[in-house]
């Protein structure tokens, strides 16, 4: 059975829950680092440039289709903000992992600040299918992945390290969607470091409300090989549907990008810099 946990029930729901960063500041001090895990080294090697290259999306089929900025979001006339490409940040990054079919998949992800320096927020519908009767393989988080670079090396997800709330498993994916968050713990990567050692990370807060601006997202939409920047706002949405209250947030590019971040600068929160400078 997937490991599930009943803490995450107290969390507001996703759209409530926000990263936020107003500046940045030095990462703590990091303890000694461990030996490299061997896994780490299997799935460094496993996942070449072009194996990442080719890993499918969870969310949408790849499409190279930009659209324009005017364009209609979940709702007729709804503006969708434009969005740049560009090399990422190292906050942010992307998952990859082989499905039970052996087809390359990916998702989008963020570094969450924590006291083991180890774990990643994503989109319940990503992970899911980690454990139980079929496992993900392969699995590790690469943070500002970008034209099959791994510029922090990748980091492996620790077996039963994954969280996800019993709440979307209850509801399903529809009428669960507010729920639609999980969270990854992750090993060292091949040098022995800690992911938000070397990467940094951003403090999550939940019932801060609806409304923020700005906002910025950041995420691999449609299996992209850059990331897409977008600047925004966040408000509360009501769905039309009672059956299926979610819908997923758009910027202009490829579709999706489930598991991508929401960082906000309404707060006095802060992102930790990277320990390595690239």
């Amino acid at each position: 059975m997937p490991r599930r946990t009943t803490v995450l029930r107290s969390a507001a729901a996703a759209t409530a829950a926000l990263l936020l960063g107003a500046g940045l500041a030095p990462v703590a001090s990091a303890a000694t680092p461990n030996a490299g895990d061997p896994a780490a080294e299997r799935l460094s090697t496993y996942w070449t440039a072009a194996r990442m290259a080719a890993a499918l999306p969870v969310d949408t089929e790849r499409t190279t289709a930009e659209t324009p900025a005017t364009a209609d979001g979940p709702r007729p006339g709804e503006f969708i903000p434009p969005s740049r490409s560009f090399d990422g940040i190292p906050q942010a990054g992307t998952f990859f992992w082989t499905g039970a079919d052996g087809t390359g998949r990916t998702c989008s992800g963020s570094v969450v600040h924590s006291p083991d320096h180890n774990l990643v927020l994503s989109a319940g519908h990503c992970l899911k299918g980690y454990s139980g009767t079929s496992p993900r393989r392969n699995l590790g988080f690469v943070p500002q992945y970008h034209d099959g670079l791994k510029p922090f090396g990748i980091f492996p997800v620790e077996d039963n390290g994954v969280y996800v709330s019993q709440a979307y498993y209850d509801l399903g994916e529809h009428a669960g969607a507010a729920y639609d968050f999980g969270f990854a713990v992750t090993g060292p990567n091949r040098d022995g470091e800690r992911l938000e050692d070397v990467a940094g990370g951003v403090r999550l807060l939940t019932d801060t409300g609806y409304f923020h601006a700005p906002v910025r997202m950041t995420g691999y939409p449609g299996g992209a090989q850059k990331p897409l920047e977008c600047l925004s706002w966040t408000t509360r949405w009501e769905s039309d549907d009672p059956a299926d209250p979610g819908t997923p947030v758009r910027a202009q590019g490829r579709g999706p990008a489930g598991g991508a971040p929401v960082v906000a600068a309404s707060y006095r929160a802060r992102v930790a810099e990277p320990k390595r400078a690239l």
